[in-house]
C-alpha cells in the first residue's frame, strides 16, 4: 500500500497577506500536483483543516479563512480531519483512524513548515509511523527568531526541515515522492 498524503491547512485563510514573506512560492503547485497523483493511484489522502481558538488567526471560525483553498480542496468521499491545535494527531482520532487501516507510512506536506507540519511529523514519528516531508511542497514565513533577530521565511523552513530530518522523518522533494508512488504502482 503507498504511504497516506496527509496535507495540512491549506485553508484560504493562510494567503493572508499580513502573514508576511514566504517561502516556496510553488509549494501550493507541488501540493497540487502530489494530490492528483494520490487521486489518480487511488492512494489513501487525508485533509487537515485547523479551526483557530483565537479569535485573531486567520483559521478562526465563521469565516472564510477557514475554507479550503479551492484547488486543493478535498472531494466528495476524501477524509478532512479537524484540528485546534498545531498537531494533527493531538485531539483528532488520526492516530486510530490510520491504524484502523493499517496505515503505516505517511507523506506530509502543508503549511506552515515550523508550526503543524513539524508538530505533525514529529508526532508521526514518535507514534511509529515511517514518515516523509516534501520540503517543497512545505512553507512558512519570517519571523523573529528567541533573540530578536529576523530570521527569512527560508531560514525557518530550513531549520524546520533539519529539525525534522533523519529523526522524526525522511526530508525530501514531491519529485521524488511522485517517482516513489509511480514505482510503487507499477509494481503491482
Amino acid at each position: 500500500m503507498p504511504p497516506l498524503l496527509l496535507l495540512i491547512d491549506q485553508q484560504q485563510g493562510i494567503r493572508s497577506p499580513h502573514l508576511g514573506p514566504r517561502n516556496h512560492p510553488d509549494a501550493e503547485r507541488r501540493m497540487a500536483e502530489l494530490l492528483a497523483a494520490w487521486r489518480l493511484a487511488r492512494a489513501p489522502r487525508i485533509h487537515v483543516r485547523h479551526l483557530s481558538r483565537n479569535p485573531h488567526s486567520v483559521f478562526w471560525p465563521g469565516q472564510p479563512g477557514i475554507e479550503f483553498q479551492p484547488e486543493l480542496a478535498p472531494r466528495p468521499g476524501e477524509t478532512v480531519f479537524d484540528k485546534q491545535v498545531p498537531g494533527a494527531f493531538t485531539h483528532s482520532g488520526l492516530e486510530r483512524w490510520l491504524l484502523q487501516r493499517g496505515i503505516e507510512e505517511l507523506v506530509i506536506c502543508g503549511v506552515a513548515s515550523e508550526n503543524s507540519v513539524e508538530a505533525t511529523a514529529r508526532s508521526a514519528g514518535n507514534l511509529g509511523f515511517r514518515t516523509w516531508v516534501a520540503e517543497d511542497a512545505c512553507y512558512t514565513f519570517a519571523k523573529v527568531d528567541f533573540a530578536g533577530r529576523a530570521r527569512s521565511a527560508e531560514e525557518v523552513h530550513a531549520m524546520a526541515m533539519a529539525n525534522l530530518h533523519g529523526e522524526y522523518a525522511t526530508v525530501t522533494t514531491a519529485t521524488a515522492l511522485l517517482e516513489r508512488l509511480r514505482a510503487e504502482g507499477s509494481a503491482c
